[in-house]
């Protein structure tokens, strides 16, 4: 299997967090088919579906950072995906999540990886500031948001969506210490 090379791993307590790879796609795939995707852009047929994960894989190579492919560390089950997230198209970096598998949802997978990813932002990657883009209505991703610190910042400049958006500004950890 062809993996990206010199990107980093991070592990929690329960999850690893690794660079996607080709096989991760299926339990993609099947998440962007359904409606538990709707605030990302999805139900997604196999075509758009295949094009958003091969966007994912790139953003690596062209940023050189991206979205981590949540892993069970024991099973090594494929759970979704967090991480660090600055397309052309957004107005500023952002911290992201989803989770891919049904029955890794309401477990804390999300929380658990997304502290992961804002640690690695504003470490590793030096950045100084972070957001996330909510859909208004997904009540779940705004009430992580908040479970980590975020607050909704009116001030920030919303990306384009087919639904409203909440800019969610996320706190520099290190300034907490």
């Amino acid at each position: 299997m062809i993996a990206l090379s010199n990107t980093p791993v991070l592990e929690t307590e329960r999850l690893i967090l690794r660079a996607p790879v080709a096989t991760d796609y299926p339990v993609y795939a099947a998440f962007m088919a359904g409606d538990r995707c709707r605030w990302v852009g999805g139900p997604q047929a196999e075509r758009e579906s295949f094009r958003s994960f091969a966007a994912i894989m790139g953003h690596w190579i062209l940023r050189g950072f991206g979205q981590f492919v949540i892993t069970d560390r024991r099973s090594g089950a494929v759970l979704g995906q967090a991480g660090a997230w600055f397309p052309a198209a957004k107005p500023e970096q952002e911290i992201g999540w989803h989770i891919w598998a049904p029955e890794a949802e309401g477990q804390g997978i999300a929380y658990e990886a997304a502290l992961a990813a804002r640690e690695y932002v504003f470490g590793p990657l030096g950045w100084t500031t972070a957001v996330s883009y909510i859909a208004t209505d997904n009540t779940r991703s705004a009430a992580l948001a908040a479970r980590m610190g975020a607050v909704i910042d009116r001030d920030a400049t919303p990306m384009e969506a087919p639904f409203p958006i909440d800019v969610w500004r996320h706190p520099n950890p290190r300034s907490l210490a």
